[in-house]
């Protein structure tokens, strides 16, 4: 079933408290984003974390910074350097990694020395930055997870990057609930087959791989290969999709109109396509011609496929691609 915009629950994604506009930031303050706050959360449940807070540091408190190896660093106070409160935030965030297992997804505080995914400042005992490391919480956190779509506040302003996550949610949420239905070999057999042009759009080589690997479903138990695939799969959809790529996925389902469509209704999908490929209209404007076409002339195999709509087309995720 593909997403639905009627759907009775929402997949849940954890979230960064001071996103929400909790005021639990270091100096009383809040981080509201309202992408989150206001867009995402009609098709999302949120279980919003401070990890600061959850351990016990106050409203306000003494902000905290990381020092030392960037691939081990220790969150310390930037007065008190005798307070180090790294591993209650790495305990913390095993701790939720344990208990968030129905979370589609999570999105982290930019720049936070506890919940920063990329480029968190590493400062060296002369007081200089040095190579950029990650969040202690997010990094215990992510380490327990490691094929959950995770993302921060300010890249998801990149409509490219936004897309990718929520289109990779939404592909994690879908595989939840394959499994609570119980999997199977023709389970796994036709979700594959439903991803194939959302992976030829991300990562077409990984989409061969993964075809091969279900190739040796035969001869494999479904138990040990199953989660083999998830994570391959989670890991091609971790690509962002091109114009190049897209336009290449277009080319291909359209060629299951060619029967259908008069020579003047080919040759206008054809100019679109091409629009989109040199960036003239976005993506959703070859996708709603594409979609009128295959309303008036539908195609089994093409309707089941994600790539169609791998998200509620009221987000409008493909209007900026």
């Amino acid at each position: 079933m593909s997403p639905s915009e009627n759907a009775v629950a929402k997949p849940k994604l954890g979230i960064s408290a001071c996103l929400l506009g909790n005021e639990v930031r270091y100096n009383g303050g809040h981080k509201e984003s309202r992408l989150c706050s206001r867009t995402l959360s009609e098709y999302f449940d949120f279980a919003p974390l401070c990890p600061e807070v959850a351990i016990g540091m106050g409203i306000p408190r003494e902000p905290i910074r990381l020092v030392g190896d960037p691939q081990a660093p220790r969150a310390l106070g930037t007065v008190n350097r005798e307070m180090d409160v790294t591993q209650p935030l790495a305990a913390y965030g095993e701790r939720m990694a344990g208990e968030l297992t129905d979370i589609c997804g999570y999105i982290f505080m930019q720049q936070s020395p506890s919940c920063g995914l990329h480029r968190v400042k590493v400062y060296q005992d002369n007081g200089r930055p040095s190579e950029p490391g990650r969040g202690i919480f997010a990094e215990a956190f992510c380490a327990r997870h490691p094929n959950l779509p995770v993302e921060e506040d300010g890249r998801l302003n990149d409509p490219i990057l936004r897309e990718n996550f929520i289109t990779r949610v939404f592909a994690y949420s879908e595989w939840q609930q394959l499994l609570r239905d119980g999997l199977t070999r023709q389970s796994l057999i036709a979700f594959h087959s439903r991803y194939k042009y959302l992976l030829m759009a991300t990562n077409p080589q990984q989409y061969k791989q993964l075809g091969r690997m279900l190739g040796e479903l035969g001869q494999q138990d479904l138990n040990e290969l199953a989660p083999r695939y998830f994570s391959e799969l989670m890991s091609a959809l971790k690509s962002c999709a091109t114009r190049r790529t897209h336009s290449n996925v277009l080319q291909h389902i359209s060629g299951y109109l060619k029967r259908a469509l008069s020579s003047e209704d080919k040759q206008e999908m054809q100019q679109l396509i091409g629009q989109y490929r040199h960036g003239v209209v976005p993506l959703v404007v070859p996708m709603t011609l594409l979609k009128h076409h295959l309303r008036r002339h539908p195609d089994t195999y093409i309707a089941q496929q994600v790539y169609l709509q791998p998200h509620p087309e009221s987000l409008s995720l493909r209007n900026a691609l």
